[in-house]
């Protein structure tokens, strides 16, 4: 029998013998790589730290101690021992386990995670909370995969020296990018060093050394500093020293005899520890320990190769265009520059990279750094390109608003994964970017309806004399063929795509061609629609909106966003400002909700967001008479 099919809960993870754990970890590995093989994932993540989850839960008393996973995609193990081991193939598909620790999910998640670097100010927060509720539990933040390159964890490292509760952090290192003092010696003296024994030795000395007469503080600091130039010499640990923390490390994160160990000793210590533990991407299975980046989150493959299922398609996608533009683009234009924040592969930058490596930025995980970063290269006259997911843009808000569009700076956002993402859920649905976007002054904000649009807006965005924002979906294009040259499109003008009289539907971006579908359903119905790729949010075609929704009557916008401040917001203001107040207005948008896990196909068709639910719309709208006006210029 199987050992995993015994566990239900980390009490029954305690009952195994030591020994018995390196066979737990190894089938551990077999159902990650089994199940995400089918349903896609964060493979290579998870598999690294397989031993070091097994640790926490043998050691700590979850979940009245807190275990909070950085970024999340690295609780895959975490999962099947916390009670969901049935559930476990259900992982992000639409009704299922989400592909991240979720507070909703289990006792046992600790904190929603789905972008990086927030577990240790969130840890700090718990650890408070039960510090000033007088509760002695442990609180353990688990960060790793370039989250400690973000600003935002340093800033809780910070705060944690400073206010010295008792906080565990565990730096997972994957990428051996903090040390490269790896070897037995520093190792097993993180572990001595930490035990029972030596613990109780160190505070009875330094008892000792206050009590000489005159000089006992000098002589504890002295002492102090002979120990902490020990570890330094041996060990990375000086930066966090610096910050107040306890360090250890590294020790080897496949060892769970040694992690155990360390673990044990770490309980008894008080104040912020942060322990580095060594870890090995994708550990156990070749394909992913040979390339970790493509393994790092990918869809459905073959279990033997490696490989994936899903035969490649002739259509390329958006982010490839966006790349092979940009370096034709670049080749034409010495001052673009690029910038990605940790993501080159996914933003579609490797090829700009290998062309142009002086003018290729990876900043790692900070997001507000890559931003400002690009408005100093517009000072100096450089057109920066800032590609980035747009649900990560997020992150940066006080700098496009303070940095860049404060200052009308030149500066271009290649917003990747624009509407609905999918199987990652709530984190990564770029759902909001239209909103808080095109409220700030001097941004123009668009969307291309297909791949071939995306190239000539992108031409359009980098000779333009201020902030441009273009947002695209995920995936591949509609299949149109691409224009031989590129064209300027005049800011604001919008496309007429087809003629009718009954209604006008106004979409955006990845919208146009399912309303185009349904205004062909409408035909078939009797009724005649007008559909407008309107391309730009911001600014607004407005006299063409303005005659349009007036001769109309009856308007419906559709877009993938989330409908408070969106683009259907956008046409509701341009009507109320024009004094058209009467004409019946629908916006088929998402509603005041945060979107679940699921096929980008399932989500559309739940939210009405795809061809068959903008037919829906439309006959409802329909229903209601249509209210033609006269266009007031300038009312307001």
């Amino acid at each position: 029998m199987l050992l995993l099919n015994t566990i239900r809960s980390p009490h029954d993870l305690k009952k195994l013998a030591l020994e018995q754990l390196p066979q737990l970890a190894a089938e551990l590995r077999t159902q990650i790589i089994d199940t995400v093989s089918k349903t896609g994932g964060h493979l290579a993540p998870s598999l690294g730290v397989i031993e070091l989850t097994i640790a926490l839960h043998y050691v700590f008393d979850t979940p009245r101690d807190k275990i909070i996973w950085d970024v999340g995609h690295q609780a895959y193990a975490h999962k099947l021992l916390t009670g969901r081991q049935a559930r476990f193939h259900t992982l992000r598909q639409f009704g299922g386990l989400s592909g991240f620790p979720k507070r909703a999910e289990s006792p046992y998640d600790t904190f929603d995670t789905g972008h990086s670097s927030t577990s240790i100010s969130a840890a700090l927060g718990v650890a408070t909370g039960k510090c000033l509720k007088r509760e002695r539990r442990r609180v353990v933040a688990v960060i790793g995969d370039g989250a400690m390159t973000a600003g935002l964890a340093f800033e809780g490292l910070n705060n944690a020296g400073d206010l010295n509760k008792n906080l565990i952090v565990i730096l997972n290192d994957n990428e051996m990018s903090i040390s490269p003092n790896v070897g037995a010696l520093s190792s097993y003296l993180s572990r001595k060093l930490t035990g029972k024994i030596m613990v109780y030795m160190k505070r009875q000395l330094e008892g000792f050394l206050r009590s000489v007469p005159g000089i006992g503080e000098e002589l504890v600091a002295l002492a102090r500093k002979s120990e902490e130039s020990l570890k330094s010499f041996l060990t990375p640990g000086m930066l966090f020293e610096a910050l107040k923390f306890t360090y250890l490390g590294p020790v080897q994160g496949h060892r769970i005899d040694h992690l155990i160990e360390t673990l044990n000793n770490v309980k008894n210590l008080s104040g912020p520890v942060l322990v580095h533990v060594l870890t090995t991407k994708g550990k156990g299975y070749q394909p992913a320990e040979c390339d970790p980046t493509s393994f790092h989150g990918l869809g459905c493959f073959d279990l033997e190769t490696g490989e994936p299922k899903k035969s490649v398609s002739q259509v390329p996608s958006y982010t490839e265009l966006f790349g092979d533009t940009l370096v034709k683009l670049a080749a034409e234009d010495k001052r673009i520059v690029a910038i990605t924040a940790a993501m080159p592969d996914g933003t579609g930058l490797v090829n700009f990279r290998l062309h142009y490596p002086d003018r290729f930025f990876d900043v790692g995980i900070c997001e507000q750094h890559a931003v400002t970063f690009a408005a100093g290269l517009a000072v100096e006259g450089l057109r920066p390109v800032v590609a980035i997911y747009s649900t990560f843009l997020q992150r940066a808000y006080d700098q496009l608003l303070h940095d860049v569009c404060l200052q009308n700076l030149p500066v271009v956002f290649a917003l990747d994964r624009g509407g609905v993402v999918g199987e990652d859920g709530e984190t990564h649905q770029g759902l909001f970017d239209l909103s808080y976007l095109r409220h700030l002054p001097n941004m123009v904000v668009m969307a291309p309806k297909d791949e071939d649009e995306l190239r000539h807006l992108l031409y359009t965005a980098l000779h333009h004399q201020g902030p441009i924002a273009m947002r695209y979906p995920r995936g591949t294009g509609v299949g149109v063929p691409l224009s031989p040259t590129l064209q300027k499109i005049p800011l604001g003008q919008a496309e007429v795509l087809a003629e009718g009289e009954d209604l006008l539907i106004l979409a955006l971006g990845a919208s146009v061609h399912p309303a185009l579908k349904a205004a062909r359903e409408l035909q078939a119905r009797k009724y005649s629609a007008t559909v407008v790729n309107v391309r730009f949010v911001k600014p607004l075609d407005q006299a063409q909106l303005l005659s349009l929704a007036a001769r109309h009557g009856r308007v419906l916008t559709v877009e993938e966003n989330v409908a408070m401040g969106g683009f259907g917001s956008a046409v509701l203001e341009l009507l109320a400002d024009h004094g058209l107040y009467g004409i019946p207005v629908k916006r088929l948008a998402i509603p005041d909700t945060f979107v679940e896990h699921g096929t980008p196909k399932i989500l559309r068709q739940k939210y009405g967001l795809d061809a068959e639910g903008i037919l829906t719309s439309a006959l409802k709208l329909l229903e209601q008479p249509a209210m033609p006006q006269k266009v007031v210029w300038g009312r307001f």
